[in-house]
């Protein structure tokens, strides 16, 4: 039996993979989930790493981390423990000793610039929340059903902008069976820029499927039926 840790990315939380999950243990496989303390301006991705492994302590070896849309997380953890296979899912890659505030200053086409316009800052000012709905679904869920949708921004979560701040603390990307996830109408993270990024930084398969930036709503069957067959 395969255990799939699936970690989530920016403003989410554990809910977004309750598609995801049922099809996956259906198929005799076990599935470990986590709330990371996005609200916390103390934490870093380093923090988000502790919180993975945590969860973790009890499995084996034969683990297939998953993580979505934010990707700096994962390969700390898999530079921590041994793992069947590593995967991004619609997720920015981290650059070798640059924070991610450095890549989007530098690459800012890597994501869709509307969603700046959908986030304000919290008072404390090291926090951002979604104001914006309509951006936020057009961003995060087009593709999906309107109680879906719906659903999920009734959800999202605020999110510390601490973590971007920090360069990203490997001296180079874990080798292991790794495979990228493209989606090819992902309006939050452009995927002409993940298509160069895997070729750049990752030795890694890179895999396209149909719709936007969340396939674990919107499509969770096809992304089950992919991640079973990797396991």
């Amino acid at each position: 039996m395969t255990t799939f840790a699936l970690v989530h990315g920016g403003y989410h939380g554990a809910w977004c993979w309750e598609q995801l999950t049922p099809p996956l243990q259906q198929a005799g496989h076990g599935v470990v989930t986590m709330e990371l303390p996005l609200e916390d301006s103390s934490a870093t991705f380093d923090t988000y790493s502790d919180i993975v492994c945590a969860a973790l302590d009890d499995c084996d070896d034969d683990v297939v981390l998953v993580g979505h849309s934010a990707g700096n997380t994962i390969p700390l953890v898999a530079a921590r423990r041994p793992l069947r296979h590593l995967v991004y899912l619609c997720a920015m890659i981290p650059d070798v000793g640059r924070s991610l505030a450095e890549q989007l200053a530098d690459k800012p086409e890597m994501l869709n610039g509307a969603y700046e316009r959908g986030l304000s800052a919290l008072e404390d000012q090291m926090c951002q929340r979604w104001t914006d709905r309509g951006i936020a679904r057009d961003l995060f869920y087009y593709d999906c059903d309107e109680q879906t949708a719906q659903a999920a921004l009734d959800r999202l979560r605020p999110q510390s902008v601490n973590p971007a701040m920090f360069p990203f603390s490997l001296i180079e990307h874990p080798k292991l069976p790794t495979t990228y996830v493209v989606c090819s109408d992902d309006r939050m993270l452009r995927p002409e820029w993940s298509v160069k990024a895997v070729r750049e930084r990752l030795d890694a398969e890179l895999i396209e499927l149909s719709g936007g930036h969340s396939p674990m709503l919107s499509q969770p069957q096809v992304l089950a039926d992919l991640l079973l067959r990797l396991a």
